[in-house]
């Protein structure tokens, strides 16, 4: 079966994924503002003990944590706690002089670098030591220049994200963590077993893959960790537990129903985090200077189905590929979270989503 045709049963179509070995592993949920609309859970959390994919197995959100992360910014807005066009100087001293607002940061216009992150990783056994302060400081040491002149271009940057976790510190004086547990997930119903920022169970927690045969297992001594590098599971190469080292621009570890009950709210008529002004900030396409509009709001890239507009993050790395979507006009959201670096998460959602009204 085509991964781009309308699929007969969506539960068939999933299977067949996992069958025909397109990821060990996939949860995929479709909901409304209402409830979940259907959800499924198929394959492999872990090839090698057989253990097989749950409702409750956790996997790394990698860049899809960003539109959370801008939630949270924009949260501190709202309360008054920061500006949107504060530069971001007043909260992280960085090497790249004035310009860079908050609100450039959210939508990718800031000009700030972005290298390849995929070693900005550590393992899961070095978490509890490990300083996100000093991390985050060597990056923009090694990083000093710009890559745009600051609100010219739409440039993707996840060293602009890792700085608004600093501003969500410095606004909130709580741990970037915990305001997000304690602001965004707990009002929720989230509960940390479902998303937040720690590996809550280590036995409940997918192996990430990469595929044997592929261009970056070939690369994978450049671009990640070798520490991280496990055995050969047939045809896939086992990923170590890790977390992120900036939990801003990645750090969100979860299950689909745990981002489900996040897409939910943005369904309603009134968001449980957002009032109505903000709600509507968060969805609003940005511009550069010069009045160009770019394929972003403050938190969500734009995409487009069929004529249909939608709202989407997506985020992969070593072991992991995933992305949720919103469509405002359809209240309707999916998300779908896959053990495999180079699962076609475009082509599940584009196939699946229009099965459900």
């Amino acid at each position: 079966m085509d991964a781009h045709r309308p699929a007969p049963d969506p539960r068939t179509y999933l299977d067949g994924l996992v069958t025909r070995s397109r990821t060990p592993g996939l949860q995929y949920l479709a909901i409304g503002a209402a409830g979940p609309l259907f959800d499924y859970y198929g394959g492999w959390a872990d090839l090698r003990r057989r253990i097989a994919m749950t409702p409750a197995t956790t996997m790394m959100a990698y860049s899809m944590s960003k539109t959370i992360s801008a939630a949270a910014v924009l949260q501190l807005v709202a309360a008054g706690r920061v500006g949107l066009d504060d530069p971001i100087e007043r909260y992280h001293p960085t090497p790249y002089g004035a310009g860079i607002t908050l609100r450039r940061l959210l939508a990718h216009l800031s000009g700030a670098p972005n290298p390849i992150p995929l070693r900005w990783v550590h393992p899961a056994a070095q978490h509890a030591t490990f300083d996100e302060h000093a991390a985050l400081a060597a990056v923009l040491a090694a990083h000093p220049r710009l890559a745009s002149v600051p609100g010219a271009h739409y440039r993707y940057s996840n060293i602009g994200y890792w700085l608004l976790g600093s501003v969500v510190e410095r606004a909130s004086g709580m741990s970037f963590a915990a305001y997000v547990a304690a602001h965004l997930l707990a009002p929720l119903g989230i509960a940390p077993e479902e998303l937040g920022y720690a590996i809550p169970d280590l036995g409940r927690h997918a192996h990430g893959y990469l595929e044997k045969y592929s261009l970056m297992n070939l690369a994978k001594g450049l671009l990640i960790e070798r520490q991280l590098i496990g055995d050969y599971e047939g045809r896939w190469l086992r990923i170590e537990p890790h977390y992120l080292n900036g939990p801003a621009f990645g750090g969100l570890v979860g299950t689909a129903r745990g981002f489900g009950k996040f897409l939910q709210d943005q369904l309603r008529p009134q968001s449980a985090l957002l009032d109505p002004a903000t709600s509507a900030l968060f969805s609003e396409q940005q511009r550069t200077t010069s009045g160009t509009p770019v394929p972003m709001t403050l938190g969500w890239h734009i995409g487009d189905r069929a004529g249909t507009r939608f709202h989407f993050k997506e985020g992969g790395g070593g072991g992991f590929h995933c992305e949720m979507r919103v469509y405002p006009q359809r209240g309707l959201a999916s998300v779908v979270l896959s053990n495999a670096t180079a699962f076609d998460v475009k082509g599940c959602l584009d196939t699946l989503d229009p099965e459900f009204p």
